[in-house]
């Protein structure tokens, strides 16, 4: 029997579509259309998000020593250091590091750095620090500046990209606003017009729907075809929007991806592969949640509450 009631639930929820096709293609079109601006913004805000975990993982800042620290000041300044709240590493980076490094960008010129061997280094000692939070580079700045051994500081200079942390941050927090905003627009405009349309349905049936209450069919059993009406529109408009930001975005990074390698650029964008199944259950959620809603909307003219 619960077969019976849920084959013919779904049965009317698609004869429906079919009966108002111009309103049926109309919410699908523009359920599409809110559907790929917000998936836009959000497929940029996942990346914008995973620039900025790589650079936490792999950059953070160049802390110099004073010249006339020994190796065992050194290596207490960067243990104060890897103690600070939010610092996940710090390495020790001694000016022979610097000098080979230095040797290794000149190449062919690398004999002319010879004079500088030994006691002549002029490259100081530094700490190399990761952050666990891009957001606390200032804040982490300030207590290693603060560090001090026996009430003497030995920190020279700090080396940081903090105006590439704070664009990347202001960024990141614009999209998520704007991908706030898409989402309450696209819930708004989509209810709307799913809620219209099947009012369209509903009023063709009024006559229909008079008759099964009068021989006593439930609320919830007549409800019902039209609620799977609105979902199936916001599946299939989940679906073939997944396939249009599928096809638009393969090809956006592959050219993006490209130009990067020109000018040497580390960052890498996901995937679409590593993207859809997040995409996909959002879309879902979206599209289902907006036809259950829409559809009871659109009942409560001709159905007690």
């Amino acid at each position: 029997m619960r077969y019976n009631i849920l084959t013919y639930h779904i049965g009317e929820g698609i004869r429906n579509l079919f009966k108002n096709k111009k309103s049926t293609m109309a919410s699908l079109c523009i359920m599409m259309a809110t559907m790929l601006m917000f998936g836009i913004f959000f497929i940029i805000g996942q990346n914008v998000n995973n620039v900025m975990k790589t650079i936490e993982e792999e950059q953070g800042m160049q802390v110099f020593i004073i010249d006339e620290a020994d190796s065992s000041e050194v290596q207490q300044v960067r243990d104060m250091i890897l103690s600070i709240d939010g610092v996940s590493s710090a390495q020790i980076y001694t000016r022979q590091d610097a000098l080979d490094k230095m040797k290794e960008r000149m190449k062919n010129h690398a004999d002319l750095l010879s004079v500088y061997e030994g006691d002549e280094n002029i490259f100081p000692d530094s700490v190399i620090v990761k952050l666990s939070n891009l957001e606390r580079s200032a804040e982490v700045q300030e207590k290693i500046r603060q560090i001090t051994i026996d009430g003497k500081s030995y920190i020279d200079d700090i080396l940081n990209s903090d105006k590439t942390v704070n664009a990347l941050i202001s960024i990141a927090n614009g999209i998520k606003i704007v991908t706030g905003v898409l989402l309450i627009l696209l819930i708004a405009i989509s209810v709307f017009i799913i809620s219209n349309t099947i009012k369209l349905t509903v009023h063709a049936r009024r006559k229909e729907i008079s008759i099964m209450k009068y021989v006593g069919a439930t609320n919830s059993f007549i409800r019902w075809p039209f609620i799977v009406e609105g979902m199936i529109i916001g599946v299939l408009a989940a679906l073939f929007t997944m396939l249009i930001i599928y096809f638009g975005y393969t090809i956006v990074v592959q050219k993006i991806m490209l130009a990067l390698s020109h000018i040497k650029i580390s960052v890498a964008l996901l995937t679409f592969k590593e993207l859809y199944k997040l995409i996909l259950i959002v879309y879902m959620t979206l599209g289902i949640g907006i036809g259950v809603l829409g559809s009871s909307i659109s009942m409560k003219k001709y159905l007690e509450v």
